[in-house]
């Protein structure tokens, strides 16, 4: 089970416009700690943590941030409308559109998906699946 997912920034106040525009929706919280932003999901009391957690950081080394070719890190909406408004907002944040939403052809008829990359290149994939919804194919 992945625990933790981390992205490299250089500009923390660039990037918390940026994930801040879409990730509360999807129900994460924010937790700035060191300098550094922390989403996770809540936590009821008595139960453990939902994995895995986002973490938005400065490099360690202090060297430049860098997103890395072929890295995406995506995140689950619950409808194509919220996919759609969630991915015009983080373009408005600051974000890049790297994918229009819609389905794609090479994904299953109800994966919908809109790509992203975020101020510092990291790659963002909001999608949904609902089989509830319309599919590609009808």
């Amino acid at each position: 089970m992945i625990a933790y997912v981390t992205v490299g920034v250089d500009d923390i106040a660039l990037a918390k416009r940026f994930y801040s525009a879409f990730l509360p929706a999807l129900g994460y919280e924010l937790d700035e700690v060191h300098g550094d932003l922390s989403y996770a999901l809540p936590v009821q009391a008595g139960q453990s943590p939902t994995l895995p957690e986002f973490y938005v950081k400065s490099p360690f080394d202090g060297r430049p941030a860098s997103s890395g070719n072929g890295t995406m890190i995506a995140f689950e909406a619950g409808s194509q409308k919220q996919v759609r408004d969630l991915h015009a907002a983080a373009l408005a944040a600051g974000g890049f559109d790297e994918g229009r939403p819609g389905f794609r052809a090479s994904y299953g008829p109800h994966f919908y998906v809109g790509y992203l990359r975020d101020p510092q290149g990291n790659k963002i994939a909001l999608f949904s699946s609902d089989p509830n919804e319309p599919g590609r194919d009808g």
